[in-house]
């Protein structure tokens, strides 16, 4: 017993305690067998140390540092030329550079040979093309020219020649100006193939032949070699209306409307000119033709001369009766 009323006991309790092997509470159960969790612990603590110490034994060559900071900062400028729209002013300063150094070798282009061009002007050919004043033969490519030109719709194709050390020659096939055509109430220029050369129509142009409607532009050739066979009939016409991208109607000079059929339209034409040679039937008072129904052509009379064939009809007394015998 101590002082105070307590039994005295050996602290050698606690030793033999630190002395005995771990419980179950401080194992783990792996599969069938024990796993001791701090042996794991610290056979993956040597490990990890292991390879820490392995990597600070590494030799780093000398510059690397210096050529890390250098890639950051390009790439820093890349993205920020990229992100802030500069790269075409960048591309544009070196292609100009290039040239400068290109033309102080000897290949400025000192001569530029341009045929075949009507309608467009050197000076839209040389815009078109890219061909500046500090422009290197050397470096042209003919490739790029020819095709930048053929965006002009004028322009169906092109040759384009480098004659060292600087003479450029190109030649330029210009497509022709074939009708006009009218779509929403505006007229436009086109070729043969449909192509809208202009979208207005020049003094010069207003001779030809004019297609009206949605699809009109590229029926237009097809329809009009067909109407040039008939040239008692075309010299009338001013305007050749495609309805519903389906059939064609002709409106001519005098307003009077000709309504052709879908299919067969040059039997049609071939009836059309019968009638014209032998009755004028376009020059009488009349505003359509219509020649849809292949076995007859209905003719729709105009206001005056309907209200004259009333009037003729109504004064007719009818013959009177003959009397029978008594």
């Amino acid at each position: 017993m101590d002082g105070r009323g307590r039994l005295a006991q050996s602290l050698t309790w606690i030793a033999r305690l630190r002395a005995r092997p771990p419980t179950l509470s401080a194992r783990a159960l792996v599969g069938d067998e024990l796993f001791n969790v701090g042996a794991l612990r610290t056979r993956l603590f040597r490990v990890a140390r292991g390879y820490f110490l392995a990597l600070l034994r590494v030799q780093v060559p000398r510059g690397v540092g210096t050529a890390a900071a250098a890639l950051v900062i390009l790439a820093s400028i890349v993205y920020g030329t990229i992100k802030g729209d500069h790269l075409p002013t960048i591309v544009t300063a070196f292609k100009d550079a290039r040239d400068q150094a290109a033309n102080a070798a000897g290949f400025r282009i000192t001569s530029l040979a341009l045929s075949g061009n009507t309608h467009v002007s050197r000076e839209e050919v040389l815009a078109i093309a890219g061909v500046t004043g500090t422009s290197s033969l050397l470096f042209l490519d003919v490739t790029a020219v020819r095709d930048r030109l053929r965006t002009n719709p004028w322009i169906a194709d092109a040759t384009v020649l480098k004659l060292y050390p600087g003479e450029l020659q190109v030649s330029i096939t210009e497509r022709q100006a074939f009708a006009l055509w009218q779509k929403d109430r505006r007229i436009s220029v086109i070729a043969d193939d449909g192509t809208v050369l202009e979208p207005y129509m020049t003094p010069g142009l207003v001779r030809l032949p004019l297609v009206v409607g949605r699809g009109a532009e590229t029926r237009a050739k097809a329809f009009l070699a067909l109407l040039n066979r008939y040239p008692e009939i075309r010299d009338q016409v001013r305007a050749s209306i495609l309805v519903g991208e389906r059939r064609w109607n002709l409106r001519l000079r005098n307003g009077l409307d000709i309504r052709l059929p879908e299919a067969d339209a040059a039997s049609a034409f071939e009836r059309l000119v019968a009638l014209e040679r032998n009755t004028k039937v376009t020059t009488r008072d009349i505003t359509a033709i219509d020649m849809r129904l292949p076995d007859r052509v209905t003719v729709r009379l105009s206001p005056a001369a309907a209200q004259s064939r009333s009037e003729a009809s109504k004064d007719r007394k009818p013959a009177p009766k003959k009397a029978g015998p008594a």
